[in-house]
């Protein structure tokens, strides 16, 4: 038998006579059979304003995937940097991780997640709305990449 990590990636797709609500109500037997088979990783994805897809929180996605199990680890595939402020992301996800006995990953992406530009724009505020360059901070309490996940305000 081969031993290949494997990962599941859930968008909470919605079928046709569907609600977003509907489409959400498997994830904790999802989260629960992947975690007994083995799987390694749940990641969540983040889409906005599509009829389709629920996953527009991750955040709150892998918070609930995490309560449910005990060994897979859970996180974003995908928590689009330019909606979200990166030291919130930052503090965000290493709480989760904290709360899970350190089994929370943060997987960023750049893109808008949406098509619509009037979703784009409510989704962007601040220094980060379309045309601006995306702002990081300057210092944090955390260094590199893979401290992002453990990162919590200094004190």
């Amino acid at each position: 038998m081969i031993d290949v990590p494997l990962s599941a990636l859930e968008l909470a797709l919605v079928e046709a006579g569907q609600s977003a609500t509907a489409a959400l109500e498997p994830l904790s037997a999802v989260a629960t059979r992947l975690d007994v088979l083995g799987y390694h990783r749940l990641w969540f994805a983040e889409h906005h304003g599509s009829p389709a897809i629920a996953s527009a929180s991750p955040q709150v996605l892998a918070a609930h995937a995490g309560a449910v199990t005990s060994r897979v680890r859970v996180g974003s595939g995908g928590v689009l940097a330019p909606n979200h402020a990166p030291f919130t992301l930052a503090e965000q996800f290493g709480t989760l991780s904290a709360l899970n006995g350190g089994r929370v990953d943060l997987g960023v992406g750049r893109g808008p997640g949406a098509l619509d530009p009037d979703v784009i724009r409510a989704l962007r505020r601040g220094p980060n709305r379309p045309g601006k360059p995306i702002t990081t901070p300057t210092s944090t309490s955390c260094s590199g990449i893979s401290a992002a996940t453990r990162c919590f305000p200094a004190g």
